[in-house]
């Protein structure tokens, strides 16, 4: 997620205190098993996410009237079961839910708070892989940050875009809304004819019928419910290849299509130029969706798989931004919200190393500004006050980098540029040529997978002789503004 030109584009307020409530439990039934608990204990948002079974796969069909603001939908949920279970629980904020079948029965289902509470017939067996489809309708209702920020089923004037970080995509389906889980996805999605719906992945079909059109998306790599999009509106769609055959799927709302230009232009450059710093590019295609939003959304980016969603026309490295999520927080996804430097920190040395690249700072001189800004006041402006960019409240030396301690720091300042600087510093402990290869060699090693920054330390202290213990001591966990030197 880009930040700019908000502070964050975080949890709400009023989301966090509800999802910091104790996760939800459902009651006892005539099946064998336990109740699927409701959180995984996630530090920052702990209801987020259930317990009890792992997906594999959603299918996901919906019919959005773009007039009524209303959404017609199924989906289909393929998991795992990690273990006996009399029910198990679902992430779904607000809409009406009619009927709830696990593999082809009738189940018991009931709500409370984010939770859809299914309760199979029988029960379910540990490792038995089982289907639980939920018809459901409704308006989604999109989330606000306490400073405006949206998230969730964003509307707009020609239909909607998604911003799922962290908790937004259960405003638009059912599923295990936590970084933890990954799976695939099908969408299907039938608008007005005249509009188009983008998904992640690749178009399979684009079919009319009657007044709607329908499109159908594949996404073959695991994914983060965070990262699904289902964006809807008028776009101006460019699909090509880059030099070596990677496919693009960039769409553009006509209003942003001059100032996105440029930017996007540069797209399969800039993949070409990640790809050399960070590996082979992780996915089947690439792309972006630059939409048109209305005056009061306050929102940027998000590194949507495959394609990121830009509120607006991006500058260029923005765009290189995002794209580097795709290896760092896509591809290598946080097991926990509280390890979202290791997206954020990496895309923003992504921008970092790209600046020099176009013959501006070195990431060095990037660390020294930020390290010297603010000497005395905390802000770099020499009146004493302290604001986001030194020791304040919302200051890069707020709280560490690996250790938020609040839901509403999940993307804030520290998050981002302290997170940054903690490689910035490793690269100078470890050397050019160990930290390079630890640029390619993490992204491989946990392709499609999760990890946490206790492993990040483990592969980089694997990969040099020197002690790291104190630099990630300071830089990462440390409080306040950390001595100079490791």
């Amino acid at each position: 997620m880009n930040r700019r030109p908000l502070r964050r584009c975080g949890a709400t307020a009023a989301l966090s205190v509800a999802l910091l409530l104790s996760a939800c439990t459902s009651s006892a039934v005539n099946a064998g098993g336990a109740a699927g608990s409701g959180g995984l204990g996630d530090p920052l948002f702990p209801a987020l996410g259930n317990g009890g079974y792992d997906v594999q796969h959603y299918g996901l069909d919906l019919n959005y009237d773009i007039k009524g603001k209303h959404l017609t939908a199924t989906a289909e949920i393929t998991a795992r079961a990690d273990q006996d279970l009399r029910s198990f629980q679902l992430d779904l904020q607000g809409l009406r839910v009619s009927s709830v079948q696990v593999d082809g029965e009738d189940a018991g289902f009931s709500r409370k708070g984010h939770k859809l509470i299914v309760r199979p017939t029988g029960g379910l067996r540990e490792r038995a892989t089982f289907r639980t489809r939920v018809a459901y309708e409704g308006t989604p209702q999109e989330m606000k940050d306490a400073d405006g920020a949206a998230e969730g089923w964003v509307k707009t004037p020609d239909g909607a875009f998604v911003s799922g970080q962290p908790a937004g995509s259960m405003t638009w389906f059912p599923g295990n809304n936590h970084p933890a889980d990954k799976a695939t996805y099908d969408f299907t999605i039938t608008v007005p004819n005249g509009h188009t719906a983008i998904a992640n992945g690749e178009l399979q079909s684009e079919k009319v019928t009657g007044g709607k059109t329908t499109f159908e998306w594949h996404n073959a790599q695991p994914m983060a419910t965070y990262l699904a999009t289902a964006t809807i509106g008028t776009f101006d769609i460019r699909q090509y290849r880059t030099p070596d055959g990677l496919p693009l799927y960039v769409a553009v709302d006509p209003a942003e299509a001059a100032k996105s230009k440029g930017p996007l232009e540069r797209l399969p450059e800039i993949i070409k130029w990640e790809s050399g710093l960070f590996g082979a590019y992780p996915f089947s295609s690439a792309g972006a969706i630059v939409d048109h939003t209305p005056p009061r959304v306050e929102w940027y980016a998000l590194e949507s798989q495959t394609k990121p969603v830009y509120a607006g026309a991006p500058d260029t490295a923005t765009v290189v931004h995002e794209m580097a999520h795709q290896w760092f927080g896509d591809s290598v996804t946080p097991k926990t919200w509280k390890d979202t430097w290791l997206n954020e920190g990496f895309a923003t040395y992504a921008e970092w190393l790209w600046e020099e690249h176009e013959g501006g700072k070195t990431p060095q001189q990037q660390f020294d500004a930020l390290y010297q800004d603010g000497e005395g006041d905390g802000d770099g402006d020499g009146d004493g006050d302290e604001n986001k960019d030194g020791d304040g409240e919302d200051g890069r030396w707020a709280f560490p980098a690996g250790d938020p301690g609040k839901p509403e720091n999940v993307t804030a300042t520290p998050v981002y540029e302290r997170g940054a600087m903690v490689l910035q510093q490793l690269r100078n402990a470890v050397g050019d040529k160990t930290f390079f290869k630890i640029l390619k060699e993490w992204p491989a090693k946990y392709r499609h997978a999760n990890a946490d920054s206790q492993q990040f330390i483990a592969f980089c202290q694997e990969r040099t002789d020197e002690d790291l213990t104190d630099l990630f001591k300071d830089w990462l966990y440390g409080k306040g503004k950390p001595n100079w030197e490791y």
